[in-house]
């Protein structure tokens, strides 16, 4: 058996109080394409910092060709080992793709940048490693596939020859992904390993040889792709089936009516979505990063404008590009990012509860600070946020905290629909439960609401979960669903080991 072109053992790596990685193991030989899969948060980006040398690991080894990993001040000496091309480009989309290939190492002539060498070098590499691309050509006006190339071809320039592809396929189309995976099999013959980090399982038994599992920080199984079975692999993601997980299953009413009615709509993220949601009705949107789901779901508060396609909210058209239109329609909307979208820190608890319905608050453009104050003190009582008051300001609270005070503004307006994204991330059990509930007291309301999220927890609760897989819903699975079964759909593998293209 040759030695392994990369191998990692035992690898520990904490933030904190928090362990990203507790037992990291992967071993890569040479000439193979080698996938990393494993749910959010099974430590894969983790794993992939220590290999690429962005940061030591707290225990553990990692070797390239049976020799010990270079100093991690040695950027140099890592370059020649392993170079990662991630799902956002790290190429500079002002220069050309001579000038990104060469960056910060342009062949000189008198002290001075030699254009025509460079043109001569960079299209001597590109040829070397059958890349198509005119080196002279802006680099931001490449499709996504080739500028990938472009990064891999510029990667093998510093003598690597293992590359890890992270997410690679996901803002690529059918054709492109087939392109992009012959040429990765053109560059494993002229000996260049890979490592694939996908959530498209289909797409490991494609193009890998290997497969490594992580789940919960953990190496849970390495073997040879062909003697894994999807419903196994998929076993392996998500740990054994708890059958016995107490899920209220509740009777959807179907005599209710319609209140959210999708018909047809359309947009780069995703294509002919047909979705209703129905008085008192939790639906779920469950997904991978790039299946569309975030998008769907913001496209109903306003955030993005659909191509085509018609959204109706209780028998009335919804407007599109519009949040306030949206707010003033009736949706209510926890964003996916409460830091960046969901909360104004230099303002108080009762500033960020009551933005939404500062109109019911006062006359003529004035808000009277009496009324504010008790409307958002309802709110602190009614989501139990622990605060000593509505005029402590919102920094100081705990995420779970912080979170409740998102949720309070989007239940303030008495919305219609209530739309959630990753509603529980980043919070304390206690808070996640305490969250959760007021998804149940909407429901009991008559509330329509939306949850979008990564977390089987928050998807529990839905009457039934809508999953999307490249723009387009795949399936649907009404409440009760083992996680197998939703994970095998979010992962583009149908249970009974087939493979759903959606």
């Amino acid at each position: 058996m040759s030695t392994p072109l990369v191998e990692a053992q035992g690898i520990v790596k904490r933030y904190g109080p928090t362990t990203a990685l507790a037992d990291g193991r992967l071993t890569v030989l040479p000439g193979e394409s080698h996938a990393l899969v494993g749910r959010n948060g099974a430590g894969k980006s983790t794993l992939v910092t220590v290999l690429t040398g962005l940061q030591a690991a707290d225990q553990g080894e990692v070797r390239f060709d049976g020799e010990p990993a270079p100093a991690l001040a040695d950027r140099d000496a890592w370059r020649r080992k392993v170079a990662c091309v991630y799902q956002k480009p790290t190429v500079v989309p002002e220069l050309t793709v001579a000038e990104n290939l060469f960056i910060n190492r342009q062949p000189l002539h008198h002290g001075l940048i030699s254009w025509r060498r460079l043109r001569a070098e960079a299209a001597s590499l590109l040829d070397t490693w059958d890349v198509h691309v005119d080196p002279e050509a802006r680099t931001g006006d490449l499709k996504v596939e080739d500028r990938q190339m472009v990064e891999i071809a510029r990667a093998l320039s510093f003598g690597a020859r293992f590359i890890i592809l992270d997410e690679p396929t996901a803002q690529l189309d059918k054709r492109e992904i087939e392109r992009l995976f012959t040429r990765m099999r053109a560059l494993q013959q002229s000996g260049v390993t890979f490592l694939f980090i996908s959530h498209h399982l289909q797409e490991v038994y494609e193009v890998c040889q290997t497969v490594t599992v992580l789940r919960d920080a953990r190496w849970i199984v390495t073997a040879p792709v062909a003697e894994m079975p999807r419903a196994a692999l998929v076993e392996a993601m998500a740990g054994e089936t708890v059958a016995e997980q107490a899920v209220h299953i509740r009777e959807s009413d179907v005599s209710t009516s319609v209140l959210l009615d999708v018909r047809g709509l359309t947009s780069d993220a995703y294509q002919d979505i047909d979705l209703t949601v129905r008085r008192g009705e939790v639906v779920g949107l469950a997904g991978i990063s790039g299946s569309g789901k975030t998008e769907l779901a913001e496209s109903l508060v306003g955030l993005h404008s659909p191509t085509s396609g018609t959204v109706q909210l209780d028998g009335e058209q919804l407007p599109f590009g519009d949040v306030r239109a949206a707010l003033e329609a009736g949706v209510g909307f926890v964003p996916r990012d409460r830091h960046a979208q969901g909360l104004v820190f230099g303002m108080t608890i009762g500033d960020n509860a009551t933005l939404s319905v500062l109109d019911r608050l006062g006359r003529f453009g004035f808000v009277r600070t009496d009324r504010r104050r008790d409307f958002a003190a309802g709110l602190i009582d009614r989501l139990d946020i622990h605060a000593e008051g509505p005029d402590q300001p919102v920094s100081d609270l705990s995420g779970g905290n912080a979170q409740k005070v998102v949720m309070a503004r989007a239940l303030a307006s008495e919305p219609r629909l209530l739309v959630l994204i990753n509603p529980t991330a980043g919070v304390d059990v206690k808070s996640k439960e305490s969250l959760l509930a007021r998804v149940d007291t909407a429901r009991d309301d008559g509330t329509a609401v939306l949850v979008v999220s990564d977390e089987l927890d928050d998807l529990r609760r839905c009457d039934r979960v809508l999953v999307l897989f490249h723009g387009r819903v795949v399936a649907e699975h009404p409440a009760g669903w083992q996680d197998r079964e939703l994970i095998a759909s979010i992962e583009g593998v149908d249970h009974g080991g087939g493979v759903d293209h959606g």
